[in-house]
């Protein structure tokens, strides 16, 4: 019995909806992840971006749990002396929820030009709404 592995070129995407409403920020973007890599197909494999397209609504709605919100910190260096920069996540998801999914998702997918491709077909919007419904996405039902 021989291993099937599936081809760049034979790859079939899909377009799917989460919703982030109500939900921890890290559940979605597990979901998110899986999707993206395509580890939910019965052909998945590692060395190939076999995922499907990923918009996330309502990532402003999104929870943190516990003290995160208080205790939790987006932070980047300008790469000159004292450069680095912090943002508490409370103010993070108050301003810009997206970047909070987003930057969840992608620490979840891997750190090589496989993930980076992997990313470009992630969407997050803050709110209910999104222009991508030429494409017919559908709603992931598994939990």
């Amino acid at each position: 019995m021989s291993t099937t592995l599936a081809k760049k070129d034979t790859v079939v995407r899909k377009w799917y909806v989460l919703d982030a409403a109500g939900k921890p920020l890290g559940r979605t973007a597990t979901k998110a992840a899986t999707l993206l890599r395509g580890k939910h197909k019965a052909d998945y494999t590692p060395n190939v971006d076999c995922g499907d397209f990923v918009i996330i609504i309502n990532a402003d709605k999104a929870v943190l749990t516990g003290k995160k919100l208080s205790q939790k910190y987006y932070r980047h260096h300008s790469g000159w002396i004292g450069g680095l920069k912090e943002v508490q996540y409370s103010k993070l998801m108050a301003e810009r929820p997206q970047m909070a999914m987003e930057l969840a998702v992608k620490g979840m997918l891997a750190k090589n030009s496989l993930g980076r491709d992997q990313m470009t077909r992630l969407r997050v919007y803050a709110g209910s709404e999104h222009k991508h419904e030429a494409q017919k996405p559908e709603a992931w039902t598994q939990e």
